[in-house]
């Protein structure tokens, strides 16, 4: 299977002990240049209002994005009805967009905790390096549907992914 935007790729056993472990990415931009992706199960221990900048902000999910720019906040979302701007990944998923309406939509604690995910950080390969990796068995591209990415860790698990995609 072809990894292009809006896949799901999972790690495979062959990352273990690395940053990868267990980790589910979506591929959030793929062209000529590389791959850019997102972890989307790793919760971080703090929320969004543990950042200075948002202190007085709610608690909402904040995730590792991956090992990329560390410092950079990132954010998926379906809304974009109410999120202007954001670059379409794949169906109803779009990458960024109008930072001041998804912060408004926090702010408000609307239903948004199921139609955002933010990140600190990202994931990225030069061109030719994801598909080298996943050629050498480090990563499995799925046949999860991206909008799973919004669904709780419970039922979108990489234990529950990687079993099935081991089974193909």
């Amino acid at each position: 299977m072809q990894v292009a935007t809006g896949s799901i790729i999972i790690s495979t056993t062959a990352l273990e002990g690395s940053i990868f472990e267990r980790s589910i990415i979506v591929i959030a931009e793929k062209n000529e240049l590389g791959a850019t992706g997102f972890i989307v199960n790793q919760l971080l221990p703090q929320s969004f209002n543990h950042l200075e900048e948002f202190k007085n902000y709610p608690s909402f999910p904040l995730y590792n994005g991956g090992p990329v720019e560390q410092e950079g906040l990132f954010f998926l979302h379906r809304i974009p009805d109410l999120i202007h701007d954001g670059i379409q990944v794949k169906d109803q998923v779009f990458l960024g967009g109008n930072f001041e309406d998804a912060l408004e939509l926090i702010h408000q604690q609307s239903s948004v905790i199921t139609n955002i995910k933010l990140f600190i950080g990202y994931c990225g390969w030069d061109a030719g390096e994801l598909e080298a990796e996943i050629e050498e068995g480090s990563w499995i591209v799925t046949n999860a549907l991206v909008e799973q990415i919004f669904e709780t860790t419970n039922t979108f698990n990489w234990q529950l992914l990687y079993s099935a995609s081991i089974k193909k």
